[in-house]
C-alpha cells in the first residue's frame, strides 16, 4: 500500500510539473507575441520620427528594431511548433511583418533620396495598410489561442496539483493509520508475549518443583530398592550357607549310609565282621544299591552346582548395589593409557585365544575413571571370551569426537550376535547364543547402566558369525551433575 501511494505521488508530482511547464510555456508564448508586436511598433515609431525629422538617431533606432524582428519571429515559430494553429498564425504573422518592414524600408529610402513629401504622404496613409491590419488581427488571434491554452492548462495543472495533494494527504493518513495499527498490534503482541512468558515461568517453576519432587521420590525409591536388594541378598546368603553346610554334612554321611546298606545286604555269616563297618572303607555296592549311590552322588552334584550359581548371583547383586551407591567423581582421563593398562592385564588370556588387540586414536575425556575401567574391561573380556574357535582373534578399539561427545567403538571378529538378541544381551541375568562360557548375564547390563550414569548411550551392531561392534557415546567433559538422575532412571 505504501509503495502504491509513493508511486502514485511520484507520478502525480511529475504530471503536475509537466502541466506547470505547459502553463509557463503558454505565458512565454504570450510574452513573445507581445514583445514582437512591441518591436514592430518601436520600428514603426522610429520610422515615422525619421520621416518627419530625418534625424540620424531615429534611423539607428529603426535599424536596431528592424534587425531584431526576424530573430523574434523565428523564436516565436519555434515556441509554437507544438500547436498547428499557432504554427499557421506564426507563418501569417511573419509574412505580414516582412511586408510592413518593406514599407518601412521604402519610406526610409525616399527620405534618404530627399523625397520627403512622398514619404510623409505615405506615412499618413500607412496607418491603415493591409500589413498593419494583418499584424493586429494575427496578434489578437495568437493571444486568444494562448489565453485559451492558458486557461485549459492552468485548470489541468490545478487538478493535478489537487489530486497530488489529495493522494499525499490520503497516503499520510493511511501511513499514520498503519503506524497506529502497528503500535496497537505490537502492544497486543508484546502483552501476549509477556503473559505467555509469565505463564511459562510459572509452569517452569511448577515443572521444576514437580521434577524435583519426582526426582526425590525416585531417588528415595531407588535407595530403598538398593537397600532392599542388599538386605535380600544378605539374608539369602544366610540360608544358602546353611544349605551349603548341610549339603556338606549330607555328603559326609553318605559313606556311613551306604556302608550300612551294604552291611545289611551281607550274608549272616559275615555279620560279625561288619560290626565295625563305620571304621573301614566303604564296601563295593552292586545292583540297585550302586544305582542308588550314583543317583545320590548326582543329586548332590546338582545341589552343589546350584548353590554355587546362587552364591555367584547373590554376590553379583551385592556388587551391583554397592556400585549403585558409589558416587562418581569426574577427572581428566588419558583413555589410551587406561585401555593400554586393561589390555596388559588380559595379555595372557589374549595369547591363549590367539587374539590381538589394536588400540587406535582415542580422545581424552573428563569422566569417572573406575566406571570407564569397568566398561572397557567388560567389553574387552567379552570380545576375548566369544571369539570363533580356530580363527585368530582381531579386536580393535578406537574413538573420535563429535559435537561435544566422544564416540568409542570396540570391534571384534568373533561369533557375533543375532539381531533379535541385541536388546536381550543388555537385560539383567539374560544371555544370548550358545551358553558354553561362564557368566551370569550381568556384565553388559552393568556396563550400560554405568554408561547411562556417565551421561552417555550404548548400542551394538552385529550379525551371527560376522563379529560385533559396541559403540559407546560419552560427554567429553562430564560434570557429574546427571549422575543421580541417570541412577534414578536406571531404577
Amino acid at each position: 500500500m505504501l509503495v502504491a501511494i509513493s508511486v502514485a505521488s511520484v507520478l502525480l508530482v511529475n504530471k503536475a510539473r509537466e502541466d506547470n511547464a505547459l502553463v509557463v510555456h503558454t505565458v512565454e508564448v504570450e510574452s513573445q507575441v507581445a514583445n514582437l508586436l512591441l518591436d514592430i511598433r518601436r520600428a514603426e515609431s522610429a520610422t515615422r520620427a525619421y520621416l518627419l525629422t530625418s534625424a540620424p538617431q531615429y534611423l539607428s533606432e529603426y535599424q536596431a528594431a528592424a534587425a531584431g524582428l526576424p530573430a523574434a519571429l523565428g523564436h516565436l515559430q519555434m515556441m509554437t511548433v507544438d500547436n498547428p494553429t499557432q504554427v499557421a498564425n506564426a507563418a501569417k504573422l511573419k509574412a505580414a511583418v516582412e511586408q510592413r518592414l518593406a514599407e518601412f524600408a521604402l519610406g526610409v529610402e525616399r527620405v534618404k533620396n530627399n523625397d520627403v513629401a512622398t514619404s510623409v504622404d505615405i506615412l499618413r496613409k500607412g496607418t491603415s495598410t493591409d500589413a498593419v491590419e494583418a499584424i493586429a488581427r494575427i496578434g489578437r488571434d495568437m493571444r486568444a489561442e494562448e489565453d485559451r491554452l492558458l486557461a485549459a492548462r492552468t485548470a489541468t495543472a490545478d487538478r493535478t496539483q489537487v489530486l497530488a495533494s489529495s493522494v499525499t494527504i490520503a497516503g499520510s493518513c493511511m501511513v499514520l493509520a498503519l503506524a497506529a495499527l502497528s503500535l496497537v498490534l505490537l502492544r497486543q503482541s508484546s502483552r501476549a508475549r509477556d503473559d505467555a512468558e509469565a505463564r511459562l515461568r510459572d509452569n517452569y517453576v511448577n515443572l521444576e518443583t514437580i521434577v524435583d519432587e519426582r526426582t526425590a521420590d525416585l531417588r528415595e525409591a531407588n535407595e530403598e530398592i538398593q537397600r532392599f536388594a542388599y538386605i535380600v541378598s544378605h539374608d539369602l546368603r544366610s540360608p544358602l550357607v546353611n544349605i551349603m553346610g548341610f549339603t556338606s554334612e549330607l555328603e559326609e554321611l553318605r559313606g556311613d549310609i551306604f556302608r550300612r546298606i551294604a552291611t545289611l545286604n551281607r550274608t549272616a555269616l559275615l555279620a560279625p565282621a561288619m560290626e565295625d563297618a563305620t571304621d573301614v572303607a566303604e564296601p563295593e555296592l552292586e545292583g540297585s544299591d550302586k544305582q542308588l549311590s550314583d543317583d545320590f552322588n548326582e543329586s548332590l552334584g546338582f545341589i552343589k552346582s546350584s548353590i554355587a550359581k546362587m552364591d555367584r548371583l547373590i554376590s553379583a547383586i551385592l556388587n551391583l548395589t554397592r556400585e549403585g551407591r558409589r558416587e562418581f567423581k569426574p577427572v581428566r582421563i588419558d583413555l589410551r593409557e587406561l585401555i593400554d593398562s586393561i589390555v596388559k592385564t588380559v595379555a595372557h588370556q589374549a595369547a591363549e585365544a590367539n587374539a590381538t588387540v589394536e588400540i587406535g586414536a582415542l580422545p581424552n575425556i573428563v569422566s569417572d575413571r573406575l566406571a570407564l575401567e569397568q566398561i572397557f574391561s567388560n567389553l574387552i573380556d567379552n570380545a576375548l571370551k566369544y571369539l570363533k574357535d580356530g580363527v585368530p582373534g582381531e579386536i580393535a578399539i578406537e574413538g573420535r569426537t563429535k559435537l561435544g561427545f566422544a564416540i568409542f567403538e570396540v570391534t571384534d571378529n568373533g561369533r557375533g550376535i543375532d539381531p533379535k538378541d541385541h536388546q536381550r544381551i543388555f537385560d539383567l541375568f539374560r544371555r544370548a547364543g550358545t551358553q558354553d562360557k561362564p557368566g551370569q548375564g550381568i556384565g553388559l547390563a552393568h556396563v550400560r547402566a554405568l554408561v547411562r550414569r556417565l551421561g552417555g548411550t550404548m548400542s551394538v551392531a552385529s550379525e551371527l558369525h560376522n563379529g560385533s561392534t559396541f559403540t559407546i557415546t560419552l560427554p567429553i567433559k562430564w560434570s557429574g551433575k546427571n549422575s543421580g538422575k541417570n541412577r534414578d532412571r536406571e531404577s
